[in-house]
């Protein structure tokens, strides 16, 4: 892979790898929203990882976080445990027995270039991992700290990068080859596919030089699994599929236009609404109508570059700027409305980011450096960071989770 070393070669770098505006009015084909919404913030304490020690020697109920390191000769999981001074002590790592890949122009902002690669399922506690090189996913049974491979299974299409579960039901959204959506049931530690589930894109994901601007970005289940959606990035959509009982989508999606703004993210927010992490560097809040339409409800401009990936805290949204090496904070309010927290300076290239079970910790996935950096959440939203940990073989990885 090409890395610039110089200030200036990096700085150009960054700049073609985060210019998704300039290139909006040029995508060929509207795209489809994806969503991934974060499960609520609960209060229920995890359960100690056996023989798992504090800083002060005595067992104790630490977050778990799940880091993958996306690598293109053999993708992993690294399982770690946060200790009481807010650091993360890795606790081991994991073969997904499959490749990671890279989208071209994918540089500063994750080879992967999408959000929620990596899926927690808390009902039958396993994860899934997307391998975007071998075109699978495995699944992995979760113990504490400790992983069990119990599957590896085709993706039903090419480059999976993001997967979204919901009450036995997983969808992966392939990215590769003009983009679709397939579906799988969940049975214990493993997903059968779902008949007659798999829905094409009709996206246009070129292979140029900025592939990774035209290929979606996420998949994700509304909070009640009614709707599924897909954002599309620069081919400046949202797209929304109805949900049966039977976890099979409606035969076409609703596609919302939103050029030339670019969705690469979303989580929601308070009554359902969307809020949309925008890569023409905003943030966004929708109101989706039951007819699966979306209307714009706040836009707030972010001042940074590389907008991409968000998670939420409660009334708290947390947004990374791969470009800027930055987070920015928002609090949305019961209407949909948009007030600024803050900024923080991050590592390099932050790009995945999740937040713990209690809400008390951020993590962050800094892409260029293949580090996860720890943050301590304060009672007005505001970030402290306690901690910076180096990922072995996890430059260019994307995919966080804090189950």
């Amino acid at each position: 892979m090409f890395r610039p070393t110089s200030k200036p070669a990096r700085a150009a770098a960054k700049a073609a790898a985060v210019s998704l505006s300039a290139v909006t009015a040029c995508a060929a084909t509207p795209a489809t929203l994806a969503s991934a919404a974060p499960a609520p913030v609960g209060t229920v304490a995890r359960q100690p990882v056996p023989g798992e020690e504090t800083e002060a020697g005595t067992a104790g109920p630490h977050d778990v976080v799940f880091v993958q390191t996306s690598g293109e000769k053999g993708n992993q999981v690294v399982a770690y445990t946060r200790t009481t001074d807010g650091t993360l002590r890795e606790q081991g790592s994991y073969e997904t027995r499959g490749e990671g890949g890279r989208l071209r122009g994918a540089e500063a902002d994750g080879h992967q270039a999408s959000q929620g690669s990596l899926a927690y399922d808390p009902r039958e506690g396993i994860l899934i991992a997307a391998n975007s090189g071998s075109g699978t996913v495995s699944v992995f049974e979760v113990d504490g700290a400790k992983l069990t491979l119990r599957q590896v299974t085709p993706s039903g299409g090419g480059f999976p990068a993001s997967i979204a579960v919901h009450d036995g039901v997983a969808y992966v959204l392939n990215a590769g080859t003009g983009g679709s959506v397939q579906g799988f049931t969940i049975d214990g530690p493993r997903l059968e596919p779902i008949a007659g589930s798999r829905r094409e894109l009709g996206l246009s994901t070129d292979r140029g030089p900025l592939q990774y601007t035209r290929t979606p970005g996420q998949v994700g289940f509304t909070d009640d699994g009614s709707r599924l959606v897909v954002t599309t990035k620069a081919n400046g959509s949202l797209q929304v599929f109805d949900v049966d009982d039977d976890g099979l989508l409606s035969a076409e999606p609703v596609t919302n236009d939103l050029a030339p703004s670019a969705p690469f993210a979303f989580t929601t927010g308070e009554d359902g609404r969307l809020v949309v992490a925008d890569a023409t560097n905003a943030v966004d809040t929708f109101t989706l109508w039951k007819d699966d339409t979306v209307r714009r409800v706040d836009t707030a401009d972010t001042g940074e570059m590389g907008t991409g990936r968000i998670a939420r805290n409660g009334g708290t949204v947390y947004v990374s700027h791969a470009g800027s090496d930055a987070l920015t904070a928002y609090q949305v309010d019961a209407s949909g409305r948009l007030t600024s927290l803050g900024r923080t300076a991050t590592g390099a290239g932050p790009t995945d980011l999740a937040v713990s079970p209690a809400g008390d910790y951020l993590y962050v996935q800094t892409s260029e450096n293949g580090g996860v950096e720890t943050y301590r959440i304060g009672p007005d939203g505001g970030l402290t960071r306690t901690g910076t940990t180096t990922v072995p073989d996890a430059v260019g990885g994307e995919g966080i989770v804090a189950p």
